[in-house]
């Protein structure tokens, strides 16, 4: 399948109208045909290109697929996408054009489509798990509508007791040939639609389609440590096969919520915690919010504004290793709004006792260095929250 997005493929807009669709796609079929290019590898790998992209885009169904799973979405013809086999040789992508240019197989190359088992699409799911259930693991239980084989006709689409019956028109072959001239055009048959069978009796539940749509409940382990972006893949969760071929799997998508104290980096997190002047200066203990509960943070004395300090052990798991990570916090400075008299008369005395501290030098968020050479006439407290704030 084609690793570039489809409508850039044909050189459209997502909001492309049918008309304009099969147009776009006629002019690169036509610029590109290897009967125009032969022996032009390129030409014959953006013709495949092309009809690849117009396969799934001219069906209502699959393209709404593709605009909101990509090409996951469309990954088999039982997903609604484009079987690979399909457009295995260049006879198989002439035959494909026929309903679009009115000719099949030009000198009888061609064959009927493929009747093999085909692989069920793949899924996308997407979780959203607060920090706290992805620091320790979680069981999540999804509900997920998915195709599946109808359980009254088995996924055959014929009533219980029929059965698929071969075409009368094509003969089974899934495609009626007309001679002009010395040409032998093939073209799908218009009674199978290249099937080589019919169903004479479609079956009441899902109306010949052999599928119904179902609503699954799935319970899923999502792992401790598991970061925004991950992917989960569930095997042989996505959406049943066509004629007993496997099924696809699901993707769970983790999202992990932004959490209102802790910010994340891989394993670790940080945390900012506001304290006193004098914890800074004397030093003591300081109470830091975990994911497990409360900590103790020994701080030094003469520790300064922004210092970070580490708490091993207190993070995330390693995902894919052992231990945890660590939690870094950031020390700040909380300066009081409001100050008695008794508090304003010490701290004034402690600025009598601290020589310089009117001309101390302090550093702007760049890192620039301002100008202290003149006297600040500022009150203390106005300079202390320059200074710690």
């Amino acid at each position: 399948m084609s690793a570039r997005d489809y409508y850039e493929v044909l050189g459209v807009s997502r909001d492309v109208d049918e008309q304009s669709l099969k147009r776009a796609y006629r002019k690169l079929a036509l610029q590109h045909h290897p009967d125009r290019n032969p022996n032009d590898a390129e030409a014959e790998a953006r013709f495949k290109e092309a009809a690849e992209a117009y396969a799934v885009l001219a069906d209502p169904e699959k393209r709404a697929r593709y605009d909101r799973f990509g090409h996951a979405g469309v990954r088999g013809a039982g997903a609604g996408g484009i079987d690979p086999s399909t457009f295995a040789d260049f006879n198989d992508i002439f035959s494909g054009l026929g309903d679009l240019f009115g000719f099949g197989d030009v000198f009888g190359g061609g064959t009927r489509r493929r009747q093999g088992p085909i692989e069920g699409s793949d899924l996308r799911y997407d979780l959203q798990i607060p920090l706290e259930e992805a620091a320790v693991g979680h069981e999540a239980t999804l509900r997920i509508p998915r195709e599946e084989a109808c359980d009254d006709c088995s996924g055959s689409g014929a009533a219980p007791g029929t059965g698929p019956e071969r075409c009368a028109p094509c003969g089974g072959r899934g495609q009626v040939r007309s001679q002009h001239g010395f040409l032998t055009v093939a073209r799908p048959c218009s009674r199978c639609g290249g099937s080589g069978q019919v169903i004479a009796t479609p079956c009441v539940a899902c109306r010949g389609r052999g599928r119904t749509t179902q609503e699954r409940t799935i319970t899923v382990r999502v792992p401790a440590g598991v970061d925004s972006g991950q992917r989960l893949r569930i095997v042989g969760e996505g959406e049943h096969g066509l004629r007993g071929g496997p099924a696809g799997d699901l993707y769970v998508v983790v999202h992990v919520k932004e959490h209102p104290v802790f910010r994340r980096d891989g394993a670790h997190l940080l945390c900012g915690v506001s304290t006193g002047f004098p914890t800074l200066a004397l030093g003591g203990e300081v109470t830091v919010p975990t994911l497990n509960g409360d900590a103790t943070l020994k701080v030094p004395k003469g520790t300064q504004p922004g210092e970070r300090f580490r708490l091993r052990g207190k993070g995330l798991p390693h995902m894919q290793g052992r231990g945890q990570g660590d939690l870094y916090v950031d020390l700040k400075v909380q300066v009081p709004k409001r100050l008695s008299s008794e508090q304003k008369r010490l701290i004034e005395a402690l600025r009598e006792t601290m020589p310089g501290e009117g001309v101390a030098r302090a550093h702007d968020l760049a890192g620039t260095e301002r100008d202290d050479t003149q006297d600040d006439d500022r009150p203390f407290l106005d300079r202390m929250k320059d200074i710690f704030g």
